[in-house]
């Protein structure tokens, strides 16, 4: 995302630029970066160079949008008048700048960037006091918007976590979360305003508890979701033909393997449980439901360390799912791997699918490899895989998708259940090198605690080999999330006069194709711009969308002159038509035919169409001209 915008406004060398957190990125890919199995000093060495380089990747998306929004040519915006600030603790419901709207008697403006190239119409949450508030586009018209209560889980860690990275309380704690519905171009981003206002504010929601003993039900115009009398979830309804489906959500955890002799621990390295059941955490009574005009929730608490909140929105056929996990109590000398598991009606007959690093997915066979006769010694921890995108399972009549917004484990202990690994925290070293336990603690000033994680999963279920579209612009959501900024301005009416009030760098007309996602685009040092395009379906994953894709790139950017267009390999350093041919490999049966993969053929210098075939990345080297305007 700082890339694209980087590549909008210009390249500064001398800063501030992304250089910093491309280096620091660069570094967290070693393999104990990416796995965790790092000494805790190392882990936060990783944190720190990644926190200064964001530091400085945020003062050029600050700085850039600034410019976009004065719609000052590329190249020479270095300090425009607009000032954003962004709120990178927004998760904890804080946000200084919004929270003191009523306060400081203007206008806030909230500028959200999309980094994806199709038009988005996603929600907003943003932290509020005030319950007179109202939400303007950029056409001045009034934006239905919805106020919730922020739970008290969520202002505990708020306070805990303030003082934590800032050193001070923060203040009084914000008392809502406003609502809206935000509409954004392709590649390009849209504004908003909320001002104090007694006439069309925010709506209100309508809160109560849910009766022990008592079901109890919320929907929205797609689905509709029933907690049965014990407090979990029992059902997901559905509008239309699909039907419904019998599934329970819970919290469990299995307890760690202190390891012997011959066997590791359960550790940073090996996943060992010390049975291969895991134990139940019971719901508690505390159950609320909040119900309103744009959002329906559902809060629950499964223990003093497990909250969790149930998400619809209008509009939305999926169910949002946000947990808080920790800190994991060790005082009993056990540690603990938590997970959710989703228990449903489907016969899945032991088998699931995986992601492959956010691109392909794998199908899976419980206690069973394709390549040899697998003699099952670790049930539990043989059968888990790792789960960068989400992990689905199907029968005959139904698919059941769990989409995560972070790498997880995941697996299918038995016929019809999902399980997420969530969250861990061990007190056994298991002997293959890190040399700590993986108890990673917080420390507060005097005060240490165990790792609290909040996350995010999205459910949905479908017709049998349906669900893939779903999955696919979903997981591209999650992946890259509506990027927000503010500004405070103490004339509304000047904003709205004198500024620019969206942006979109491809053709107002024009979206990339449904089953194409941009990966890279930046400005290099040579004055040459990297653009990496990606088909996202496999070969027959989808009827309509495994197919050839096209890219027209004169309408993605419409305002520039491409003088030049090079293809390369993944890696940008050799160029396609430099490189030497691959191996042909002797094959076992030479007699038979060897299946070829297609490719998408060379780019016309003419017309600029790119032709992608399924799960084709394909690389190139542009040159522009010129830039027409921003």
């Amino acid at each position: 995302m700082a890339r694209q915008l980087e590549f909008f406004v210009g390249r500064n060398p001398n800063g501030p630029n992304t250089d910093a957190l491309w280096e620091a990125l660069a570094v967290s890919q070693h393999h104990d970066a990416v796995s965790g199995t790092e000494k805790q000093h190392t882990a936060n060495d990783y944190a720190l160079r990644l926190s200064i380089a964001y530091q400085e990747a945020e003062k050029l998306v600050n700085s850039a949008f600034g410019c976009l929004v004065e719609n000052v040519p590329k190249g020479i915006c270095h300090s425009p008048k607009m000032q954003f600030f962004q709120c990178q603790l927004l998760n904890l419901s804080f946000c200084p700048l919004s929270e003191s709207v009523d306060e400081m008697g203007g206008t806030l403006v909230v500028l959200v960037y999309n980094s994806l190239t199709w038009n988005r119409t996603e929600y907003i949450r943003i932290p509020v006091n005030s319950i007179h508030l109202q939400v303007m586009d950029s056409r001045g018209i009034l934006v239905p918007s919805q106020l919730l209560p922020i739970n008290s889980r969520l202002k505990e860690l708020r306070r805990k976590y303030v003082k934590g990275y800032l050193g001070t309380s923060g203040g009084s704690t914000a008392r809502y979360w406003l609502v809206f519905l935000a509409t954004v171009p392709a590649l390009g981003l849209n504004t908003y305003t909320i001002s104090v206002s007694n006439e069309g504010s925010a709506s209100a929601s309508i809160i109560e508890s849910m009766p022990k003993g008592s079901s109890a039900t919320i929907r929205n115009n797609y689905l509709k979701m029933t907690l049965s009398e014990s407090g979990l979830l029992s059902s997901i309804v559905k509008t239309g033909p699909e039907g419904n489906l019998s599934v329970e959500s819970s919290y469990l955890y299995y307890e760690g393997n202190p390891g012997n002799d011959t066997k590791g621990a359960d550790g940073a390295y090996l996943f060992r449980p010390i049975r291969n059941s895991a134990s139940r955490l019971s719901i508690s009574e505390n159950i609320s439901l909040i119900t309103g005009p744009l959002v329906h929730e559902v809060w629950q608490e499964f223990s003093p360390w497990i909250h969790q909140v149930y998400r619809l929105y209008e509009g939305k056929d999926h169910v949002e799912v946000e947990y808080f996990i920790g800190p994991i109590p060790i005082d009993d000398g056990i540690g603990k791997d938590v997970i959710v598991r989703f228990s449903t009606s489907i016969d899945s007959n032991g088998v699931f699918f995986t992601d492959s690093n956010g691109r392909d997915f794998l199908k899976r066979v419980r206690d069973h490899r394709a390549d040899w006769d697998l003699e099952v010694n670790e049930p539990v921890a043989g059968n888990y895989y790792p789960v960068n995108l989400g992990m689905y399972l199907n029968d005959d009549k139904t698919e059941f998708s769990v989409l995560v917004d972070r790498s997880v484990g995941g697996s299918s202990l038995a016929n019809g259940q999902l399980e997420l690994m969530l969250h861990r925290r061990l007190i056994h070293d298991d002997g293959r090198g890190v040399g700590e336990p993986l108890n990673e603690t917080v420390c507060i000033e005097s005060v240490c605690e165990g790792l609290i994680v909040q996350g995010k999963l999205y459910m949905q279920f479908n017709p049998s080999n349906k669900g893939s579209s779903w999955r696919r612009s979903m997981g591209q959501q999650v992946y890259s999330p509506l990027q927000l900024a503010f500004s405070s301005v103490s004339d509304g009416e000047s904003w709205a006069d004198n500024s620019f009030h969206s942006f979109s760098a491809m053709s107002t007309d024009y979206n990339l194709p449904e089953n194409v996602a941009l990966i890279t685009l930046q400005e290099l040092n040579t004055g040459q711009t990297l653009l990496r395009l990606a088909h996202l379906y496999e070969a027959n994953e989808d009827d309509e969308l495994s197919t050839k894709a096209y890219v027209d790139l004169k309408k993605m950017f419409p305002k520039r002159q491409v003088k030049s267009i090079v293809e390369t390999s993944l890696s940008a350093n050799q160029e396609i038509s430099k490189m030497r041919g691959r191996l042909k490999w002797r094959v076992e049966r030479p007699d038979e035919t060897i299946q070829v993969v297609e490719r998408g053929g060379p780019v016309d210098h003419q017309n600029l169409i790119v032709e992608l075939t399924p799960m084709e990345i394909r690389t190139f080297l542009l040159k522009f001209t010129e830039v027409i305007a921003l």
